[in-house]
């Protein structure tokens, strides 16, 4: 189960990554929001981000203006590992070396082309398990 969530500013492309995961077949929970209305982003950031962190979603895509925002309020939830990814380099590494279990996308800088591409790569990219990256993963969580 994937854990989405935006504000105002991604709501948009949060529609578009939906319907990406619709065609995949991929089950997800939509934690808001629901329009272009201003929100308070942290509102939807800590819903995701807790959800994660508690096993009831496997992986969390945040998204709003810039991606910054919702990387920020998901990784001060313990048990959570957010990257802001703009490219799809940073997508798969994040996976293969941090084990990202968070994914924060800025709507107003990344189009829904590239985001979905990003999302595609974020998601089917599993962890390398290298010791060294194990390592470094357990120093963060310390």
């Amino acid at each position: 189960m994937i854990a989405i969530g935006c504000d105002h500013g991604g709501y948009e492309l949060k529609k578009e990554i939906i319907q990406y995961l619709e065609s995949k077949n991929l089950a997800y929970k939509d934690f808001g929001c629901d329009s272009t209305a201003s929100v308070d982003y942290p509102v939807y950031g800590k819903a995701v981000a807790k959800a994660v962190a508690s096993g009831e979603c496997e992986k969390g895509i945040l998204i709003c203006g810039t991606g910054i925002g919702m990387s920020i309020v998901a990784n001060k939830v313990p048990g959570v590992r957010c990257a802001l990814c703009s490219d799809c380099f940073s997508a798969e590494a994040t996976r293969e070396h941090n084990d990202t279990n968070v994914m924060a996308l800025g709507a107003r800088v990344t189009g829904p082309g590239l985001a979905i591409k990003i999302v595609d790569i974020w998601l089917n990219t599993p962890f390398s398990g290298d010791e060294r990256h194990i390592r470094r993963i357990n120093m963060i969580e310390e």
